[in-house]
């Protein structure tokens, strides 16, 4: 996941972690774990698509954030 590309988004659209947490209709704990990718903590397909639509983003904006994969 591109953990600074979702926090990017979120700061140039004025919003805040907390209020996208109520927007997921999760903790915002488990919001930031999920960004972070902290203790296998994984965004659903159904919160993807909430994301999606509150920054209004393209398809391919949703797999450069939540499928971008680095292979070393």
């Amino acid at each position: 996941m591109n953990t600074k590309k979702l926090k990017s988004i979120i700061i140039l659209n004025g919003d805040t972690q907390s209020k996208l947490a109520k927007e997921v209709g999760i903790s915002e704990q488990r919001l930031s774990c999920k960004i972070n990718e902290k203790n296998g903590a994984e965004f659903t397909q159904s919160e993807i698509a909430t994301i999606k639509r509150r920054y209004n983003l393209k398809a391919d904006d949703v797999d450069s954030i939540f499928f971008n994969f680095f292979v070393s």
